[in-house]
């Protein structure tokens, strides 16, 4: 099965909203499934899941950055939060060729919960 199918077939088990935004590349865009905007890429040999967070604020950041070094250890079991080009991301990867059906909705359920319950504590850091 290629990169798509397998991906996209996956997508459709969920039941997401997503739509194809590139060769191997989907948003999923479900917000009553606590996913919004959420990029999964197939760049072989993985599949890159990521999200925007929020912009990383220019006050309090040791603070947010400590906060966010506790939930990567507490609660996360799929993924990391991470800076990127001024942004708190949310990425996790996972290898193509033995990822399962398990480990991907796995992934997509930590970021609905990460995306429902940290963002409202994360959000307090913004200025």
């Amino acid at each position: 099965m290629d990169s798509g199918n397998k991906i996209e077939q996956y997508l459709i088990e969920l039941k997401y909203s997503y739509r194809e935004i590139g060769e191997n590349l989907w948003l999923i865009d479900d917000e009553e499934n606590y996913l919004p905007e959420v990029a999964v890429m197939y760049d072989d040999p993985v599949v890159v899941f990521r999200v925007v967070m929020m912009d990383a604020p220019a006050e309090r950041r040791l603070e947010l950055f400590t906060r966010l070094l506790e939930l990567n250890a507490s609660d996360l079991v799929h993924g990391a939060y991470g800076l990127e080009d001024g942004k708190i991301v949310l990425i996790n990867t996972l290898d193509y060729e033995t990822m399962d059906f398990g480990e991907f909705r796995s992934t997509l359920d930590a970021f609905s919960l990460a995306l429902n319950q940290h963002y409202p504590i994360l959000s307090t850091y913004r200025g």
